[in-house]
């Protein structure tokens, strides 16, 4: 039997970017899962997801809201936040965020933080069993 694809949830209220993050993310390997509320991947569940990439200046929830509700139903799961809004990535609530990204941000750093994350987990579950 094969190991699955690790699982990344995408949550962006705009489709163009949804659309580029899969693409960059099923050619590196991973399975994809897009959202375009945080509303509707809360309503999915949080269950195979393997890591949570999120815009943070969304309607409704917010990217900081929405890593606050997955940080206390899944702290082990890495969440990044993504923002095109530079007044929101000088705060220091989001300086203080390993995984933070401002748009646009250069596809090989996602990448390669996204596989570190990954690795990063995969190896406490190891320690965890």
């Amino acid at each position: 039997m094969g190991h699955r694809k690790p699982i990344v949830a995408i949550v962006d209220d705009d489709p163009r970017l949804l659309e580029s993050l899969e693409e960059l993310l099923e050619s590196a390997g991973y399975a994809t899962a897009s959202f375009s509320s945080a509303r509707t991947l809360l309503a999915t569940g949080l269950v195979d997801v393997d890591l949570l990439i999120t815009d943070i200046g969304m309607p409704g929830i917010d990217g900081f809201e929405l890593r606050d509700i997955v940080g206390k139903a899944r702290p082990d799961l890495p969440v990044f936040l993504v923002t095109g809004r530079h007044e929101i990535a000088d705060q220091h609530r989001a300086q203080c965020i390993s995984g933070f990204f401002r748009k646009p941000f250069d596809a090989q750093a996602l990448l390669a933080a996204v596989g570190e994350a990954l690795r990063n987990r995969k190896e406490e579950g190891k320690h965890d069993s």
